[in-house]
């Protein structure tokens, strides 16, 4: 098997059948050997019907065969690893259920992977297909939404700085993923109650660590299928803080523990001169637009990010200590 494209999903009956639609008319992989694996993670909708359904009516040796797997610990991050696990090809894409592929992304995808065998992942662009437009400066947070539009030119990702392409349509290197990336994540997802983001980063920056690049490749194309709800303003607030909240983690999983005390400092003083100066640029919160509301939250979500690190840190040996 060459190449496998993972689609991990939570109740995403609705919207399964158009990425399947689009992965099952790619151009240009006549003599590729591919497959999709859904990764069902717990649905409560009719989502494993569905694939059951669309399985019997797959069509014939031609397309990719479709396969179908559960995995009932909630998180895109179980799912994933749940889909590591499922797969045996060399590469392996992820996509969102939400997210539709261009006719040939596939194709640009195994491309890559040829030309760039070192690469422990890589993502392409990723553009809003929106259902209403989005307020007004919408560019300065549209990266918690998943887009990435870096322009016409292969580059490295810099994960020293937490600039990474989003799982939402990455391509990563098994073999790379099964000996660099801790089974058990830190970061589990978005999940029902919580909207704390970086699951997705987690993984690459172990990926990174063990000394595999990370690439930009800007001939796969995606369109993130964006609803009105996303656009609304609680959504946007809990995201950005949820984006905020992860980063300390995240820059943990970079360092060595004897390390840890001189990044907590920096990370919390860094944080707090970005505030500080959004503050000065932008006034107080009634004289600010959405889009400067949701940076401002990201912003003091960073700057509580290692509150949030040290609690989930002694939150395991505390419980173990009271059971």
């Amino acid at each position: 098997m060459d190449f496998t494209v993972v689609i991990p999903t939570y109740n995403g009956a609705e919207r399964i059948p158009q990425v399947l639609d689009r992965l099952r008319s790619q151009i240009d992989v006549g003599t590729l050997n591919w497959e999709i694996l859904i990764v069902d993670n717990n649905s409560t909708d009719h989502t494993a019907e569905l694939v059951q359904n669309i399985q019997s009516d797959w069509g014939n040796h031609r397309t990719p065969q479709l396969r179908y797997a559960f995995e009932p610990v909630q998180g895109a991050a179980f799912a994933r690893q749940r889909g590591m696990q499922s797969v045996q090809s060399e590469w392996v894409g992820f996509l969102d259920d939400d997210i539709i592929p261009a006719d040939n992304w596939v194709a640009a995808a195994y491309e890559f992977c040829q030309t760039h065998p070192e690469a422990g992942a890589f993502g392409g662009q990723i553009h809003g297909n929106f259902e209403v437009p989005p307020p007004d400066n919408f560019q300065r947070i549209q990266s918690f939404l998943a887009i990435r539009e870096r322009g016409a030119t292969a580059h490295l990702y810099r994960p020293e700085h937490l600039i990474l392409p989003p799982s939402a349509a990455w391509v990563v290197k098994r073999q790379v993923w099964l000996t660099a990336v801790p089974p058990n994540p830190q970061l589990r997802g978005r999940t029902q109650g919580s909207m704390v983001q970086g699951d997705d980063y987690e993984p690459l920056i172990f990926m990174h660590k063990a000394g595999h690049p990370i690439w930009y490749n800007p001939e796969m194309h995606v369109h993130h299928q964006i609803p009105k709800r996303r656009l609304e303003r609680d959504y946007l607030i809990s995201l950005s803080r949820g984006c905020g909240l992860c980063v300390c983690s995240l820059q943990m999983l970079r360092v060595e523990p004897w390390q840890a005390p001189l990044t907590l400092l920096r990370l919390t003083l860094g944080s707090l001169k970005r505030l500080v100066m959004h503050r000065l640029k932008y006034g107080d919160i009634s004289q600010i637009d959405l889009v400067t509301e949701c940076e401002r939250a990201f912003y003091v979500s960073s700057l509580i990010s290692p509150l949030y690190f040290l609690e989930n840190l002694f939150k395991p040996a505390f419980f173990s200590k009271s059971s």
